[in-house]
């Protein structure tokens, strides 16, 4: 299996797990709240499937005209991207709970078809701008297990964090020189992830070039730091080298 596979099957079992765990819900269970400030599970769940729509329509080489379309139907203009996704949300969120439940099970299946034999090198738009297929899977990837644990914090629910994880753990990594970019600061040399995933394997992100800063710790904890779900310094990972601070403070899972 190749590395681009290997992302497709953790995204399809990260969408799995989900779904595993909404069809489990009752009505009121699904609007309890989330980890995600004022929405619901309900509302975490119609924004994934509302991304997992804008993953198709990037796939299906149509971005601009589905953000057009988007646009047309909010309340007002977004300023951000954060912007963007409430306002989306809340120009839907009171729609019937059995179409949302309909919706996010046919935009996964309908992104995961496309993948089936895909070129996974080919470009195409999404937020940030082009990104390879194969980085589009693993956003959506990231995505959907930062949002698998917003629903599972809400019902109370604890979740083992996997080996997919790994995936994530090298999107974070490969996207620091986007994530220093987008805060107008620039990383002084190359850096390294000397992690643990949660099976014990390693995960070790090095670059061709001798790193500067080298980050060590638990997988899991870097991805979740990535989410903006934790503290670092609530974390096991430590850093040294001259961006240690400034990798900890701005490495994310994309955009």
């Amino acid at each position: 299996m190749s590395v681009s596979e290997a992302a497709v099957a953790a995204l399809a079992e990260q969408q799995s797990e989900l779904t595993g765990i909404l069809q489990g819900l009752d009505d009121d269970a699904w609007q309890r709240p989330s980890r995600c400030e004022g929405w619901t599970v309900a509302d975490v769940v119609l924004h994934l499937a509302q991304t997992n729509e804008m993953a198709i329509a990037s796939f299906d080489d149509r971005m601009p005209e589905y953000l057009a379309e988007v646009g047309r139907q909010l309340a007002g203009p977004a300023s951000n991207v954060d912007d963007g996704a409430a306002l989306m949300v809340a120009n839907e969120r009171n729609r019937p709970l059995a179409d949302l439940k309909q919706r996010w099970q046919s935009s996964v299946d309908d992104f995961l078809s496309r993948l089936d034999g895909a070129d996974f090198h080919r470009r195409v738009t999404w937020v940030a701008g082009e990104l390879s297929l194969r980085t589009l899977v693993t956003t959506r990837l990231a995505e959907t297990w930062i949002h698998t644990g917003d629903v599972t914090d809400g019902l109370g629910i604890d979740l083992e964090p996997t080996d997919r994880l790994q995936h994530v753990a090298r999107l974070a990594w490969r996207t620091l020189p986007y994530a220093f970019a987008r805060e107008g600061r620039e990383l002084t040399g190359p850096v390294a992830f000397d992690l643990t995933g949660p099976s014990g394997e390693p995960w070790t992100f090095v670059p061709d070039e001798t790193p500067q800063t080298t980050i060590r710790g638990r997988g899991v904890d870097l991805c979740l730091i990535a989410a903006r779900r934790v503290d670092p310094a609530e974390t096991s990972l430590t850093g040294e080298g001259p961006d240690a601070d400034a990798v900890l403070e701005l490495v994310r899972t994309y955009a």
